[in-house]
C-alpha cells in the first residue's frame, strides 16, 4: 500500500482515504487490484492496477469500464476520476482510446 501512496503521490495525486475492494466482492476474476480513493476536494476516483506480460489492447478498455460501473454500483456512488495503474505495454491505439474516456495513465 505504502508503494502505491508514494508511485500516486509522484504523479500528483493525494488522496485522504484509500480503500482497497476484492475483485471477488464484485465477482471479478480478472488478476487486477481494486481501489477506492477520496481526494483533497472529496471526490471519489477509482483505481485499477493491472500487472500482466501481455500488451493491454482495445477490449480492455471496455472490460475496464464495466469494472468501474461495478465498483459504482457495490459503493452505491459514481467516480469523478479513473485511474489506470500498469505494468504492462499498452497499444497506442488503446492509450488513445484510454485518454478519450478520460482515463488518467501511470505506467511504471
Amino acid at each position: 500500500m505504502k508503494i502505491l501512496v508514494e508511485n500516486l503521490r509522484k504523479n500528483g495525486r493525494i488522496y485522504k482515504r484509500l480503500e482497497e475492494i476484492s475483485p471477488r466482492d464484485l465477482k471479478i476474476r480478472n488478476k487486477v487490484k481494486l481501489y477506492v480513493a477520496l481526494d483533497l476536494n472529496r471526490y471519489y476516483n477509482a483505481i485499477i492496477i493491472v500487472s500482466q506480460k501481455s500488451r493491454l489492447l482495445m477490449k480492455d478498455l471496455v472490460k475496464f469500464e464495466e469494472i468501474v460501473q461495478k465498483m459504482a454500483l457495490y459503493r452505491d456512488h459514481q467516480f469523478k476520476g479513473k485511474i489506470l495503474i500498469l505494468d504492462a505495454p499498452l497499444c497506442s491505439k488503446a492509450k488513445t482510446a484510454f485518454i478519450k474516456a478520460k482515463w488518467k495513465i501511470i505506467e511504471q
